[in-house]
């Protein structure tokens, strides 16, 4: 819950003098990225700006304090003021800082500023009191907010120093706007109308300036002089020469010696309020009519500040605030924890548990703070206010968590948020062995479901599955949260252990269970399984309609900036390149990529992987390398999941095959260990990965053997996706080891089998290899119609892709050819017109007349023309002779075919 009194602009005082010369300056504000206002305490910052404001509607303001450090408040209160300034406009923004659903600070300002692209008028944010912030994760955020804001916005900062915020840059175009302390400080001509408010006798114009010269136009150092001679009916001159370093001295001379005791004790307590409004004041100092008293303090000049319109919300100007809490802790230290907690009480009766936590633990009140948790912890994560839970459990002796299993299930969660699962376990097992109190079977449950989530996390089945069923007789219905949690994991260890459909249908009560609750990244999750599974099953259309479902969640729930949108992303990638739609699997993994750039770098090698994929089916063997460049680094400098080493591994693997690296593909088989099942998607992957490597080094045997086992596995569990990748792996061994009946067998089965599954890029990355054999079954023309149309869309896309030069019959093949002695006599006297190559190579590739002449870009009429020139030239009378021959020659010059 926001305080509102931090997004008010401070109310314009009675009696303050309006600052035209700078008010001038500031009116071509809107021309600026970025207006700063920097000076020491108390020369005025706030309240020129608040001038300069007052009837601008589409301006946001917010006033900072200590507890602003923490990003995820600094977060919701930015964009809580754009909200304020826009109507509303940016309610995706909105509504990922509620919900905690942004990678970064930076991340999140991307996404406002495409909220606002769309914004015409003039926008305004004004931060007050920047000096306060000493979050470096900050001040990067506001260094991108400040280079990537539109450009109809301009950012207000107001602070006692320069802050970090990259501004020579901006100072260098033109962008910035400065007023310092030398601009804010007083003219004489100002000064006289300050004391001529303020005064009740009237001041000589040469005595007004020589004050103002006095306190080099110090506007606190004036208030305290008119304040001073108003309370003692002197002469302002005695005060003349006051200055910061005294400025402590003369507060305690001329404005608390000056009041009478029970002001002084209100100001001394009310002084530790952040905010005050009249409940506060009541319960804080125990005076009655709260606003009254504060009102009267205003009216006395006393440094207050109005913080809101309607007059409810007020705080000390800050330099007087810092003195009156400074003179608090001398003067009323026995008193400090009993305020503290009396102001921690007002603050939760309002409903701000956040700031009640600030006063428990300044009063150093274990038992209250303890209290506040029990009632509000597990609201303040689901709002992500993790900084200030891990402080508060911190203050909390070891013996007040064992006394309340709920927080030490509070820090478990908060370690598991930060992935630090190891830890988690040893605080679990540390708090049951020297816990006093029983827990309940519901508390046990919620334990159990934890540790479920952090044993699936480290690929423990058995444990995660043994926990999470447990869990669930455990838990009652009223303790939803754990139950999906622990639902999620059954279905996740069902998925592993290849039981499929059990898995779909547990994954499918997730998502009703999450729905229904809200817990939008747990609903993300199951569907993203639901997917996976589908994939895995061979039915990729339904898992492509999963996938748009979860499309659908991410954008109704603004779930972008979620590490899991990056799986999504990736689960479409794959499908994508499955599908032979390279340009947008890529697009899709560069997204992924996009959205984990805030993270270690580690995270992105899925992405990475696929990139390297989409380099591999277009035959760009040099992109694939310096893809895999990078892979290799991360591989070398991370620990990572066996799905994730797989899919590294797998496009390293076909790199080698596609370049003939038999050195790295045995060094890489001496390393790797082999799995021990092969019950699910990802350990299936790996196991290919070992064949295909052992096919790659000539070692037939074994690598039949794992194939067979696989294939086994795979129509055992109806992991339908892996049994065709295993055929196409092992057509692949037959065809290389001569056995060219079983190869088109394994072959005939892959395609009748990606009738169901859609795969073309599976074929396609088999290269040559595959192209021979597609072409000798669409000459036979046996195919049913379905395998046909496929077979000739794959042999389409090895020739575009994977064109070798001699498969193309270019100009210099054909000059070697020529010249090689034992080229035939009737070539040599009767040679071919380069486009009759041409043509003779697309023959050999596999082309239809038609295909020949789109590709040509020439009339069916003139191929036709051209290929009965070259078979009288070549003295053949069929296609499947011109196929033959061209195949001759291409043994005659050295290439495998």
């Amino acid at each position: 819950m926001l305080i509102p009194s931090k997004l008010s602009r401070p109310v314009r005082l009675e009696h303050t003098v309006v600052r035209e010369r700078l008010l001038a300056k500031l009116s071509g504000a809107n021309n600026y990225r970025l207006v700063l206002i920097t000076s020491p305490a108390g020369y005025g910052k706030t309240t020129l700006i608040s001038q300069w404001a007052a009837g601008k509607n589409d301006l946001g303001w917010f006033s900072l304090d200590e507890g602003d450090n923490q990003q995820e408040r600094f977060a919701s209160y930015l964009i809580a003021a754009i909200q304020q300034a826009t109507g509303n406009h940016c309610a995706a923004s909105e509504a990922m800082v509620q919900k905690r659903q942004y990678a970064s600070l930076s991340s999140l300002f991307a996404q406002l500023f495409i909220e606002l692209a769309d914004w015409q008028r003039p926008l305004y944010l004004v931060i007050d009191d920047y000096h306060l912030i000493n979050n470096p994760v900050i001040h990067d955020a506001m260094r991108f907010f400040l280079r990537h804001q539109p450009e109809n916005m301009t950012l207000v900062v107001l602070s006692r120093n320069l802050p970090q915020l990259g501004i020579a840059n901006l100072r260098v175009r033109d962008q910035l706007l400065e007023i310092g302390s030398q601009q804010l400080a007083f003219t004489h001509q100002e000064a006289k109308q300050f004391f001529d408010c303020r005064l009740t006798s009237p001041i000589e114009a040469d005595d007004s300036s020589r004050l103002c010269d006095d306190v080099a136009g110090w506007a606190t150092a004036l208030q305290l002089i008119a304040l001073s001679a108003r309370q003692n009916n002197s002469s302002a001159r005695r005060l003349a020469g006051i200055n910061a370093s005294h400025l402590s001295d003369y507060l305690v001379d001329e404005v608390l010696d000056n009041v009478d005791a029970r002001t002084r004790n209100f100001l001394l307590k009310s002084s530790l309020l952040r905010s005050m409004n009249d409940a506060l004041i009541v319960r804080v100092t125990g005076e009655e009519n709260g606003q009254m008293q504060l009102e009267e303090i205003e009216r006395q000049g006393l440094f207050l500040q109005r913080m809101d319109d309607s007059g409810e919300w007020f705080r000390y100007h800050p330099l007087f605030g810092s003195f009156l809490r400074q003179r608090c802790q001398w003067e009323l230290a026995v008193e400090l924890p009993e305020i503290h907690r009396a102001a921690a009480e007002s603050w939760m009766a309002q409903g701000f548990p956040s700031e009640a936590i600030h006063h428990a633990l300044a009063a150093g009140d274990a038992k209250m703070l303890r209290d506040i948790l029990l009632n509000h912890a597990w609201g303040m994560f689901n709002h992500s206010e993790l900084g200030l839970l891990e402080q508060s459990l911190a203050a909390l002796p070891w013996s007040n968590l064992l006394e309340n299993p709920r927080l030490i299930l509070l820090q478990a969660w908060l370690m598991q948020s930060q992935h630090r699962y190891s830890e988690v376990n040893t605080l679990l097992a540390r708090a049951e062995q020297e816990m006093s109190v029983e827990m309940d079977t519901a508390m046990h449950g919620d334990f159990n479901a934890l540790r479920a989530q952090v044993a699936i996390n480290d690929g423990d089945q058995d444990e995660a599955e043994r926990l999470s069923m447990v869990a669930l007789e455990e838990l009652p219905l009223a303790n939803y949260y754990s139950r999906i949690v622990a639902t999620s994991v059954h279905g996740e260890v069902l998925h592993c252990k290849g039981k499929l459909t059990k898995s779909l249908a547990v994954m499918q009560q997730t998502e009703q269970m999450a729905r229904r609750h809200d817990v939008w990244h747990y609903a993300l999750w199951s569907i993203i399984q639901q997917s996976e599974i589908l994939f895995a099953q061979g039915f990729l259309q339904a898992a492509w309609e999963s996938q748009e479902k979860a499309f659908q969640l991410v954008r109704e729930q603004h779930l972008e900036q979620l590490p899991m949108h990056e799986f999504l992303l990736r689960i479409r990638s794959q499908l994508l390149w499955a599908w032979a739609r390279l340009d947008e699997a890529e697009a899709c993994a560069r997204q992924g990529m996009d959205v984990l750039s805030t993270y270690q770098p580690q995270q992105q090698l899925q992405c990475l992987a696929l990139m390297v994929q989409c380099s591999l089916a277009r035959g760009d063997l040099d992109n694939a390398r310096s893809h895999l460049n990078r892979l290799e680094n991360l591989l070398g400098n991370g620990h990572y999941h066996s799905d994730w080493v797989s899919n590294a591994d797998k496009v390293r693997v076909i790199y080698w095959q596609m370049t003939g690296d038999k050195t790295a593909a045995a060094n890489w088989l001496r390393q790797t260990p082999k799995p021990e099942f092969a019950n699910n998607h990802f350990l299936q992957s790996q196991w290919r990965n070992i064949a295909r490597a052992q096919i790659l080094l000539g070692d037939f045997e074994p690598a039949e053997m794992v194939l067979e086992e696989l294939n086994e596995n795979a129509r055992s569990l109806r992991l339908m996706s892996d049994l065709n990748r295993n055929l196409l792996l092992l057509n692949q061994l037959y065809w290389q080891s001569g056995r060219k009946s079983e190869a088109q067998k394994a072959l005939l089965e892959a395609l009748t089998l990606a009738n169901r599954t859609g795969f073309i890029n599976h074929f396609v990355i088999e290269g040559e290899a595959m192209a021979q054999q597609l072409r000798q079954l669409i000459q036979l023309n046996t195919l049913p119609e379905l395998e046909q149309h496929r077979a000739q869309r794959i042999l389409r896309d090895i020739n575009q892709h994977h064109r070798h030069k001699f498969a193309h019959f270019d100009e210099g093949f054909v000059e070697r050819l020529l010249n090689h002695p034992e080229v035939p006599e009737l070539i040599r006297t009767s040679p071919l017109t380069q486009r009759e190559w041409q043509v003779l190579g697309l023959i050999y590739s596999g082309y239809s007349n038609e295909q020949i002449a789109g590709e040509l870009d020439v009339a069916a009429t003139t191929i036709k023309t051209h290929i009965r020139n070259l078979y009288q030239k070549l003295g053949v009378a069929h296609r499947q002779d011109a196929v033959q021959h061209a195949q001759q020659l291409l043994k005659m010059m050295g290439y495998g075919v």
